[in-house]
């Protein structure tokens, strides 16, 4: 397991995953409270995104609020299975990637600016492959904050802000997928961003405020690579439940410790029955299957049957796609 012996890169990486300061200096802001200077916290991130432990400090955005998105899947030939992720890898908006020990054995989000380019996106995939893709949209996220402790044991997830969708404006989504793309790591990056859009910096202050204000931005902060950490059990969990219990047992399942994302999709009638799911992140198979254990004794969830699908591969992570390509250029 790789871990983090520098006290001052553990508490950028442990206490900035959400709630970067909305503010001309973040970087100034963060060094104050770390004891150190701006300029050596830019250094510190940089390092720490070529290293490969961070994917880039942003912004993550609700599901479906500023873009379209699908969890989906295929059950590719063993022999075929890199071949075919570089073909699912290739496709524009495809920002998550990972290998799963199941018959559906490659995973990935389908991210794009409306539901027609992720629907032309699965159907490109479909033909270049031969393959059927497993389209499973979400109904409604329950913990989609997907944040890690690296200070030892995992807390629960803060409670997500209401989503405005109203308080959107022209505009909104060009900034919004710089923010999801990354920010620069320098001393201003808002005034960076401010000036790829020409508009002024103020303006983008503003408008990153609100956004995350109206719960559009569900986190802006250090995105971290949770293999690269040492959170290489990586388990998702699919319920097979009735409708009716998913009320009282989606939020259950997401405020426990260790449970890291979780939500509620469509099923695949007379293929795919699970409903509900949830993401669990350890450092061992055997810390995430006590965690499984764990969450299966709720009385929400008692009798459920359930499958675990452990990754073993990641092919792709990058942040999502919200406008057309070269909108925000």
């Amino acid at each position: 397991m790789e871990r983090i012996g520098d006290p001052i890169d553990l508490r950028l990486l442990d206490d900035w995953q959400r709630n970067l300061p909305i503010v001309p200096r973040p970087f100034f802001s963060i060094g104050q409270d770390l004891g150190c200077g701006e300029k050596e916290v830019v250094r510190r991130l940089n390092i720490l995104m070529a290293s490969g432990k961070i994917t880039r400090v942003g912004a993550t955005c609700a599901p479906n609020t500023v873009s379209a998105s699908t969890l989906a899947a295929l059950a590719a030939p063993e022999e075929k299975l890199e071949a075919v992720a570089e073909v699912v890898g290739r496709q524009p908006g495809v920002n998550h990637s990972y290998q799963r020990e199941d018959r559906w054995n490659l995973w990935f989000v389908a991210t794009g600016p409306d539901k027609s380019h992720v629907t032309g996106v699965l159907r490109d995939i479909e033909l270049q492959t031969g393959l059927r893709v497993l389209d499973l949209p979400l109904v409604r996220p329950f913990n989609v904050d997907l944040g890690f402790s690296l200070n030892g044991g995992m807390s629960r997830p803060p409670v997500p802000r209401p989503v405005q969708k109203e308080r959107l404006r022209e505009g909104d989504n060009d900034l919004l997928q710089l923010l999801t793309t990354g920010m620069p790591l320098t001393e201003r990056p808002f005034l960076r961003i401010a000036e790829t859009l020409n508009r002024r910096e103020e303006d983008v202050l503003e408008r990153v405020s609100i956004l995350q204000e109206a719960g559009i931005i569900a986190r802006l902060g250090v995105i971290v690579r949770h293999r690269a950490l040492g959170w290489r059990a990586n388990a998702m969990v699919v319920w097979d439940i009735e409708p009716e219990r998913i009320d009282l047992a989606g939020p259950q399942l997401a405020a426990q410790s260790g449970v890291t994302l979780c939500y509620e999709r469509h099923p695949v009638q007379g293929v795919w029955p699970f409903r509900l799911y949830c993401m669990i992140h350890a450092q061992s198979r055997k810390n995430a299957l006590e965690t499984l254990a764990r969450v299966s004794r709720l009385p929400e969830l008692e009798g459920v049957p359930h499958r675990v699908l452990f990754s073993s591969r990641c092919f792709k992570q990058t942040g999502a796609m919200i406008a057309h390509r070269g909108a925000a250029a």
